[in-house]
């Protein structure tokens, strides 16, 4: 069975731990997303900045809705109804100040906007995040969650438009606003510009200099941590594919120093707070770099424990024991991913993976059945991704083909034909490149299989065919690597 994996993030691409064909990502997640679970303005906030000299009945409403707010972020008791509810409340007391003083009241019309956040109704959020933000046009922090909105609908394709919207957002916020920061941090690395300007030589430059600008403000922003950590987690990668372009090496080992360095940011956010579960993730991505598995897999389980809700987690657990054939677990792990987002194309495919790998002789028809239906689902979901396309042809080669007795000639055709959709779809693209040398060879093998069941030859006859066809490709191989080292220059 072939077991090799490619790994995800949040965005981008990660380099991964691996099972099966072609799959899915570590993901992390730092961020460019919007940040529900976002502190509210406190009255405090509110009475030095447009809100000042509050009305007593709309001071006494905002408050009530601020400790509202507060309790249904301590009992984890969000729902529609309750977001609707305190969202009215806070709406109520920016009535009562338009009513008593003819002033708007910005602070209690973006609180509202965070509760709609609360249930993932962003729409709603959205309109009272504007609301605020006419209201005051120097409201910073309204500024910022429609920034984070626009990436979130839009995509890299508007990513330079909010990298500008949150530097206006932190310009008014004269560089105190620590969620701005973090996010203008968190996409500078992502567009990853090599262009210099006054604030660094390059967008990596100008990330971690924002970083620390939140650090320096907020010493105990888990978010900047995170950042932080997935920043040196970044670098360390960026060195070890610089160095293996320019040793020629095959080695892809990211860079240890960078990743201790990684590691002790983790380390010191934990000791800061060790209840915020994304950096318990993180800390499991840079686990997986130094290739401590275990410890991996104990950050990965610690921040399901504290956020059961953390998709990331979910996929990087069940990732990761897919890679040592822990297939239960990752079943259940991806299982509870699919739970929070049922249309996800990485998870279905997981979930096939882990479905296969439990296969035997007492659940045969019914796992296979089940591992074809999560990749017809996730055909469905992309129909161009070439990985289920893949993962399809071995489950017809391997499983369903020798389960077809007499019969198999039609199912090994049929795993042929998969293998060549999946190269068709794959195309040039360079991430596939090893998958498609290996679909081609299991072409040939199988060509080779149905040409000898069709004349009859016996199973061990077939077996020695495929056995020699192995060793003349081993020999050209090896042959071809000992030309390439005589016609190298010597390495100075």
């Amino acid at each position: 069975m072939e077991t090799k994996q490619v790994i995800r993030r949040c965005f981008g691409l990660a380099r991964g731990v691996g099972f099966s064909g072609l799959l899915l990502v570590l993901a992390a997640c730092g961020g460019a997303q919007v940040q529900v679970g976002t502190g509210p303005q406190t009255q405090n906030e509110a009475a030095s900045g447009s809100g000042k000299a509050m009305a007593q009945a709309a001071a006494e409403s905002f408050n009530k809705a601020l400790a509202q707010l507060a309790e249904h972020d301590r009992s984890k008791t969000w729902d529609a109804s309750s977001c609707a509810a305190v969202a009215k409340a806070f709406d109520d007391a920016a009535a009562r100040q338009k009513a008593e003083t003819g002033r708007e009241f910005p602070e209690a019309t973006y609180n509202a906007g965070l509760a709609f956040q609360r249930c993932k109704m962003h729409k709603e959020a959205a309109e009272k995040f504007q609301a605020a933000l006419a209201a005051d046009a120097k409201f910073h922090r309204a500024r910022t969650q429609l920034a984070l909105y626009r990436y979130r609908d839009k995509g890299r394709a508007e990513i330079d438009g909010v990298i500008a919207e949150l530097q206006r957002a932190i310009a008014d916020a004269q560089f105190q606003n620590v969620e701005a920061l973090v996010n203008l941090a968190m996409l500078q690395m992502e567009r990853n510009s090599q262009t210099s300007d006054q604030d660094g030589a390059n967008d990596y430059d100008r990330a971690k200099k924002n970083l620390q600008r939140a650090l320096a403000i907020d010493d105990g922003y888990q978010p900047a941590f995170n950042q932080l950590a997935l920043y040196y987690l970044q670098v360390a990668k960026q060195r070890a594919v610089a160095k293996k372009a320019r040793k020629g090496t095959k080695a892809n080992q990211a860079d240890v120093q960078q990743l201790e360095l990684a590691a002790l940011v983790c380390s010191q956010a934990i000791r800061k707070d060790p209840s915020y579960a994304p950096i318990h993730n993180t800390a499991g991505l840079i686990q997986v770099e130094l290739q401590n598995i275990n410890g991996a897999v104990q950050e990965f389980q610690t921040a399901i424990r504290l956020d059961p809700s953390f998709f990331e987690a979910q996929m990087n657990f069940a990732a990761i024991n897919l890679s040592f054939r822990g297939f239960k677990a990752a079943e259940e792990a991806y299982r509870a991913a699919l739970k929070i987002r049922p249309d996800d194309y990485d998870a279905r495919l997981g979930l096939a993976l882990a479905i296969r790998g439990q296969i035997d002789d007492a659940n045969f028809d019914q796992y296979v059945a089940a591992s074809q239906a999560e990749l017809d689902q996730a055909k469905k979901l992309a129909p161009e991704r070439p990985e289920a396309y893949y993962n399809e042809a071995i489950l017809t080669h391997e499983f369903k083909a020798k389960g077809a007795g007499d019969d198999s000639v039609p199912t090994l055709e049929a795993a042929a034909k998969m293998f060549e959709t999946f190269v068709q779809k794959a195309g040039a693209d360079a991430k596939y490149a090893d998958a498609v040398r290996r679909a081609k060879e299991r072409v040939e093998d199988i060509n080779v299989m149905v040409q000898f069941i069709k004349e009859g030859q016996s199973e061990a006859a077939i077996a020695a065919a495929l056995q020699e066809k192995e060793i003349e490709e081993a020999q050209a191989e090896a042959a071809q690597e000992a030309q390439q080292k005589e016609e190298a220059p010597a390495e100075q």
